[in-house]
Formats: structure tokens, sequence, C-alpha cells
């Protein structure tokens, strides 16, 4: 029997606990893909998927939560960026009960249209009840078809050219369907043939329906709608298109691509007897223009550092921090961080920042205690350069932790006698065994993260080094005094121990060390090992103040580690300026994912046996994607040149009766194409994978624009059946990063439309505060005697005057150039994109449809949080 993650569905009882999404959306008014960006942040407990819907109706597993068994409250704490392609219309999420044996069973689902997360300019945040799955309203894809009404000396008719699907839902146990579509209208019908084990049917049949002349002057609706077809039982339903009649009499002949769509019945909430999800959602839509509008943006953000003003106040960045929300704060930080890291002057910027904030500090004691904009950047600066050191240093201790799972306890408070009685064969443990064998299994986890970060100097990268050198010497230059000797340290380890590496070890899952969270025991373990972390960071200067007393045990090796720790901080800002490469936020043969796959070539004479694949580790730089039967570094690897790769994209599950397998089609030298395929363990480390070779790849010239989802056996396509090999892919290539992360590439113009953003939002207060101000100090000027030194105020408030009203006139001509490609899209005649474009159904009919109903026809972003859902997107 499988083991149940929750009884929702059977019970009637029980609520899932907090969810939260943040999304975002971006549509650029050049031909360039539009992106989406969810943040999926899940509660522990029950499992869950999430998918995306997108505008050509391929609906899309994008991420899966851990499980959390035997819990009816469950919590995830989980958070995934996904990017959504061009015209995503709909998010679900669906709660599913884990079963080791068999198919896990859905518990119930939520749907968020795009309309629905947009209407909320602060986002979405509420309990939603789940509904029951209704298999007529889980369609997916579209259908290629031409209807045409007829007029002639032989009678009236429609005549209707069926003349392909592609990406239908498979129905039947082999992951295929066996459709056909039907044409229907009042009384009249007429249906294509039967096309067996395929989602991608290629018909090119023609059906006619013969009309009375009455029926031109009725209304209604023409249907077409595709089934699967069943030998026993009934069909099951895979999609339908309407067509007003009326439009006929307008455009006597409509073709193109079809999104599918349900059937529309009502969603039953079944009254929350299912459960229900906190969600916290939001949209936020921009989009972003051609690069040279936003190049003199670009260029006082750069002024501000390369010759800052000898007026604090008159920066653009420091306007910037003026009127940036704390909301936002985090957000901006990051933003400016890829910014400068595109330019190379990241060092620079952070020096800025820093030297803003020192000055600016009175009291050595709170020194970058607040989450300034230099604050957030440091620590965003960190994530963005740090993270392969930090799964070098921290990675092999975790695993060993996570591994052991011992009871480790030292609050008297919370030690449980019991739990140690299950683990212990002496039988009953005293309260002083367990906090003696805490402590020592503490002593040596502590060490070794110690040794491990102590010895790691060359591993860190130059430009952390660089940056944390200048901070050292800013921070000394500001507090020379004796008495502030360990300032210039705290400083550096403030950032590098409390904001990155404790954080780390707290939680390892949201830096990418594990891919499930800590259990309970494992979580207690690593909160204290956090704490104790911490203290080594705050050089163990407060210890022994009366807080958690019972950490005393460990204060001997925190305090003997700060002499290494300061031996450590020297040797790391021990680095001259000239050895780092200042554009390389990453070198080319550095290793961005590494771990272990099975692999498959598609020439493999065993393509019909399900256990051809073998197990082989993979490495991805910015350069190759390369593999061996082992990580043993002198293990001979093949690899792949990452500028032949023409495509990566996933394998329907049919292909080999195996989940979770993408290919990756390169071309060589000699325009031959070749493909491997590979599978992975789950939906996410499958999407992590497609993500980092995407980006890897994203610069290729050679993209495909199509691809073949199946493989070629026994003389043809599986997926659409075709016999020639070397025929057009029969499904879209998606260029589109599925799971966003702290190794997405540098976007420097959707960067810029952020800042943009920001600036827009706050342009009252910066008009307000540096321009308005001034107009009011010269009246009282001229009113009052000038007192002695007000020349130079009147000398400062002109120069923080003039810079404001250059930084309101880049915001306002970026305004006009928004404005204008607005105008531009809704007089132009967009008719759609063409056939094949990612994301849109080319159709005119729906176009023209969509205007007359005046739905709303925008991009959008979404962030989420996380649930142990199953999400999907149709796409």
């Amino acid at each position: 029997m499988g083991r149940r993650t929750i009884g929702l569905a059977s019970s009637g009882l029980g609520r899932v606990w907090p969810v939260g999404i943040s999304l975002s959306h971006r549509a650029l008014a050049t031909p360039v893909a539009v992106r989406a960006q969810c943040t999926l942040t899940s509660s522990l407990g029950v499992r869950c998927f999430l998918r995306h819907i997108g505008a050509a109706g391929f609906r899309v597993g994008c991420a899966l939560t851990a499980t959390v068994w035997k819990n009816l409250n469950p919590f995830w704490g989980e958070e995934y960026t996904l990017h959504l392609p061009t015209g995503f219309h709909s998010l679900s999420f669906y709660v599913m009960d884990e079963d080791t044996i068999g198919h896990d069973d859905i518990i119930g689902k939520i749907s968020l249209s795009k309309d629905t997360i947009g209407a909320k300019v602060k986002g979405l945040d509420n309990w939603l009840n789940l509904t029951r799955v209704d298999p007529d309203e889980e369609v997916q894809g579209e259908i290629h078809f031409g209807l045409e009404l007829l007029r002639d000396a032989k009678g009236i008719g429609l005549r209707c050219h069926f003349i392909e699907a592609r990406d239908l839902a498979p129905r039947d146990i082999s992951g295929t369907s066996d459709p056909f579509a039907r044409i229907l209208f009042n009384n009249h019908s007429a249906e294509t043939s039967i096309i067996k084990k395929t989602r991608y049917p290629h018909w090119g049949e023609t059906l006619e329906l013969e009309l009375e002349t009455e029926e031109l002057s009725e209304g209604g609706t023409v249907t077409v709608e595709v089934w699967d077809w069943d030998m026993v039982g009934k069909n099951d339903f895979l999609g339908k298109v309407e067509i007003p009649f009326a439009c006929l009499h307008k455009t006597p002949l409509v073709q193109g691509w079809f999104r599918l769509m349900p059937l529309g019945n009502n969603e039953d909430d079944a009254g929350g007897k299912l459960g229900a999800l906190r969600l916290k959602v939001r949209l936020v839509e921009d989009h972003i223009l051609p690069s040279m509008y936003y190049q003199p943006l670009i260029d006082l953000l750069v002024q501000s550092v390369i010759s800052p003003a000898e007026v604090e106040d008159g920066s653009p960045l420091t306007m910037l921090e003026e009127v940036t929300t704390v909301e936002s704060r985090q957000d901006v930080a990051m933003t400016l961080v890829k910014i400068y890291l595109g330019r190379g002057l990241v060092v620079p910027f952070l020096d800025y920042l820093n030297t803003r904030e020192v000055n600016h500090t009175l009291d050595p004691n709170t020194l970058f205690r607040s989450n300034s904009l230099a604050s957030k950047a440091m620590e965003q600066f960190m994530k963005a350069v740090g993270m392969l050191y930090l799964h070098e240093v921290l990675k092999p201790i975790i695993n060993r932790i996570f591994e052991e799972k011992k009871y480790i306890e030292l609050d008297p408070c919370k030690i449980d006698l019991n739990r140690t009685r299950r683990i212990s064969f002496k039988g009953a443990v005293s309260e002083a065994e367990v906090r003696e064998s805490s402590v020592e299994m503490l002593q040596g986890y502590l060490s070794n993260i110690v040794e491990s970060i102590i010895g790691s100097v060359t591993q860190c990268p130059p430009v952390m080094r660089v940056a944390f050198k200048q901070l050292h010497k800013r921070v000394e230059e500001q507090f020379p005094e004796s008495e502030n000797e360990d300032v210039k340290y705290l400083a550096i380890s403030g950032f590098f121990f409390l904001r990155f590496l404790a954080p780390a070890i707290l939680t390892p899952k949201l830096f990418h060390l594990r891919d499930q969270h800590a259990d309970t025991r494992t979580s207690r373990t690593l909160l204290l090992l956090a704490k104790a972390v911490q203290s080594v960071g705050n050089l163990g200067l407060q210890l022994g103040h009366g807080k958690e007393l019972w950490m005393e045990p460990l204060h001997p090796i925190i305090l003997y580690s700060v002499a290494s720790v300061k031996d450590f901080l020297d040797k790391l800002i021990d680095i001259d300026m000239s050895e780092v490469p200042q554009r390389a936020v990453f070198l080319p043969s550095v290793t961005v994912k590494e771990g272990y796959l099975q692999k498959h070539k598609a020439e493999s004479p065993q393509l019909l046996s399900r256990f051809s694949f073998k197990k082989r580790y993979f490495w991805l730089s910015s350069e190759t994607l390369s593999y061996a039967k082992t990580p043993d570094p002198w293990q001979v690897r093949s690899s792949i040149p990452i500028q032949c790769v023409c495509a990566v994209e996933r394998v329907d599950e049919n292909a080999f009766q195996q989940q979770h397998v993408l290919q990756v089609v390169t071309q060589d030298n000699d325009g031959q194409m070749h493909t491997i395929y590979t599978q992975c363990k789950n939906v996410n480390e499958l999407n992590q994978w497609l993500s980092a070779i995407r980006k890897a790849s994203i610069y290729n010239r050679r993209m495909l624009p199509s691809f073949h989802p199946g493989v070629y056996r026994s003389g043809k396509w599986t997926c659409c059946l075709q016999a020639d090999r070397a025929t057009s892919g029969c499904s879209r290539t998606h260029s589109a990063v599925t799971l966003g992360d702290w190794s997405d590439p540098l976007d420097p113009d959707a960067e810029t439309q952020t800042i943009y953003k920001q600036l827009l939002q706050g342009r009252d207060k910066l008009r307000s505060t540096f321009v308005l101000s001034f107009k009011a100090f010269t009246l009282l000027q001229i009113s009052l005697s000038p007192p002695d030194g007000a020349d130079c105020s009147v000398e400062l408030l002109k120069h923080r005057q003039a810079a404001a009203v250059r930084l309101l006139g880049v915001v306002l001509d970026l305004e006009q150039a928004h404005a204008t490609f607005q105008r531009q899209e809704r007089i132009g005649p967009s008719l759609g994109p063409e056939p094949g474009s990612e994301g849109e159904s080319s159709v005119l009919y729906q176009t023209q449809w969509s205007r007359k109903t005046k739905r709303p026809q925008k991009e959008g972003s979404l962030s989420l949080l996380p649930v142990m859902l199953s999400v999907t997107c149709d796409v």
C-alpha cells in the first residue's frame, strides 16, 4: 500500500496552511519573448504541483514541492522563480496525496487566471478553497483548421478543412490519445477519422455540412470538438473551439491555429471540504523597450559611481534610494547589482553605497544594522556571485548533518528524553548525558564548518574579496581609533557570516544546498549551528550577556575560532584589484550545474528498451556540457560545445515509458543533427537542467523553431507518426528559462526597466524633495537677509536641483516612449504572431473576437508562494 500524505479528500477536514506567491511578467515592445517570473513559496505538508497554461493552450508542469507525510495542515516554505512564456493564461496549483506505489491522488486544485492575479495591484493574498478536478476541464493544446462558408448553385454549406492538432492531453494509460475531430452546427455534424496513439495528429481531411437557406439568418455557434476515442466506455473530451456563425458572414474563410478550450463547467469548491490554500500572488507587468531608450538612465547610474558628485545628495543613486520603498528595497538592490555587474562596475557601486553608509554612521555598534540600500546590495551581491563558493564550503557538511540525523539539544526546556530512548540501546538516558553528547557533536560540526571556511580563501570569488577589501578600507578610515580595532572585521564578518553563511546553514534548501527541507530533528541541529556561526561572525563579542545561557558549552570553541576568523579575513582582503576580471561574473570554465543523470543516445540500437539509459555524471559550464561514468576528475569526459546546442526540450512520457526525460539537440560542424536524451529524478530537477542549459545557450544563433517531443522508432516519430526522420518538428521550441535562480543571465534592459518603474512611482516625492524645496528656499532668501554660509547652501541646493531635473527628464522621456509604443500597439493592425511563434496562437478570428469583447491582451508577470503543489502553466 502507498503511504498517504494527507486525507483531505476523504475526511473533509483540515486546511492547507499559508502559501505565498510572487509573480512577475514582462512584455517587450520589440520582437523578443515576453517573460514571466513566478516565485513559489510553499508551506510544509501536502504534495503540490505547479502548472501554467499559455496562449497556445500547452500545459506545462513547473515545480513540485516536498512531501510532508501524515499531515492535514502542511506548511512548505519553498520558493521557485518561474519564467512563464509569452501570453500565459493561467496558473494552477494541484494538491496531491503521494503514494509510494502507483500514481499520486489529486486532492484538489486552484486555478488563477492572469486577469485575476493582475486585478490586485498589491497582489492577491487570501485563503482559497480547493476545487475538484474535472477531466473535461483539464484540456490543453491547439488545433489547426480552416472554416469556410460556401454559397454556390448547388446550395449552401460549411466546409471545414482539418489539418492537424498538437500537444493534446494524454488520455490513455500509454501517455497518448486516439484523437478525432468533430464539427457541429445546429443539428448538423461530421467527424474525421481516428488517428491512434498520438498527441500530434495529422488529419488532412475536409468535411462539409449542408445548410438550409433559413439557417443563414440565424445566429448560433459553429463548434469544433476534439475527442479521444475509446473502444470500451465513452470517449474522452480533449477540447473545443467555438466560432460565432456571424463571423463567417464578415470573413468567409477563418483559418489558423486555435487554442482548445474546456467545456466551461462551473467549478465546485466543495464548500471547503477539500481544504484550502492561502496564496499570496502578485502580478507585475512590464513592457521592455529597445536598449537605446534606457541608455540615458544607464549613463546617469554609471556616472554616479565613475564620477561621484561632490554633493552626495545630488547623485541619481542617492535620489533612487530616497524614493525606494521598504517593500521594494531588496528588489531594487538586486536589480542594481545586476546592472553594475553587467557594466563591470559592481565594486565601485558597492564602494559608493558603503562609503556613504559608513560616513553617516556615528556609532560603530550600529554600522550596517539597518536594511539600507547598501546592506541589501551587499547581501544580494554575495548571493549573485558567491553561490558556487557557498556550495563548495558548506555542502559536504550540510549533507553529512542530513544523513546522520542526530538528536541534538542544549536547551533544558526542550530536551525530550523520550526521543533519546528510541535511539539508545543502553536504556534510559539522563538530561546531562543528552547535553554532553549534543555539545560534543555540535563542536565537531562547528569545527568542520570553521575549518572549511578559513581554508577557502583561494576559492572565494575575487570580485567578492575586492568588495570586502574596499569595505575594510572605508571602515578603517572612518573609525581609526584603537578601541574600534574590531569594527573593520565586524563590518566584513557581519555580511559574510551573518547575512550569507548563517542563513544558508539555517535553511539550506533556499540556497540550493538540499532538495528537501530538513525534518524537525535536523532543523534544530541547523538552528543551533547557525547561532554558533553567528557568534563566530560577531567575533564572540556578544557572548555571556545573559541570553541563551544554555549555549555556554559552545563558548570556548567559538572564542577559539575568533583568532582564526580574523586571520582568514586578513587573507581574504589581501588581493590586488588588477587581478579581478571586472566583467566576468562566472568564468567560462566554472561549473554552474553538475550531478548524475540517466543518459540515452538517439542513435542507440537499444532504443526500445527502457533499461537502455545509462547513469552518467554531467557537468555544465558556459562553454561545454560534459559527462563521464563517474565524477572522478581524472575520468575521460565526453563534451558537447554549448554553441552547438539547437534546442533543449522535454520528451513525452510515452516515448520511453519514462517520466522526466529531456532532450538536447545539437548540430555539428557538418550540419548533422544529434540528440541526447537524459532522464532526471523529478520535475524540479528536470526544470533545473532545462533552465541551466537554456541559460548557457541563450545567445546561440542556430536555435531550432520546432522539435519532436517523441523519438524516432520503427520507421516513424512516436509523437506525430511521420515517417520522414528529417521532417520538421511537430511542436514549438521554448527558449524561455523555466526556473530562475542566482545564475540567471544578466538582462540590462529588463533590469533598467525595473529602476525606471521605481523612479516613476516616486516621481512626485523626487520633485518635491529636490526641486520644489529649492524654489521655496530661494523665495525665503529673497524675503530675508542671507545668513553666513547661505551662498554655500544655495550652491548645494542648485546642484541637487539640476541633478534631479536631469533625472526627471530621463524618466519623462521613458514615460513618453512607453506611451508611444502603447498607442502603436492599440492602433496597429495586430493580427497575432505567425504560426509557431512561442506562446501565442496566431489566429485571426481569436484576435478579432478578443477585441470585440474587450478582453485585455497583455502579458503579465507572476509571483507566488509555495505549496507541496503541482503547478501547471498553460502555454
